[in-house]
């Protein structure tokens, strides 16, 4: 199984300052999901821009065809699953740490 880097997640903990800094550095623009999330646009790579209060590293999110898979082959691998998967709108994902301490995400179309 190949899977393929899809989309990256930002936190900030000053959302609003961190949207407007990569509009103007980066040229980068934005579709908003409720007042705590926007999808970002024009990166060469999709992502996500969320606010929280405490801020994390950036999220690399994989997309697979069949998660469950992508599942019992990050755990065989010595992934540890640190968020089982959950559905949000227009798919279901999962969260694993690598051997390495790095977090990466999993996600695939569709509903339970």
């Amino acid at each position: 199984m190949k899977l393929e880097i899809d989309y990256i997640e930002f936190e900030s903990e000053q959302f609003e300052q961190s949207k407007s800094f990569f509009e103007k550095a980066f040229g980068w623009s934005y579709v908003d999901y409720g007042p705590d999330y926007s999808e970002i646009r024009d990166a060469g790579v999709t992502g996500g821009l969320s606010r929280t209060e405490s801020r994390v590293e950036p999220l690399v999110i994989l997309k697979a065809d069949d998660l469950d898979a992508a599942l019992a082959e990050v755990e065989k691998a010595g992934g540890e699953i640190v968020a089982p998967i959950f559905s949000f709108p227009g798919g279901r994902r999962f969260q694993f740490k690598e051997p390495g301490g790095n977090v990466l995400a999993v996600w695939a179309e569709g509903e339970e």
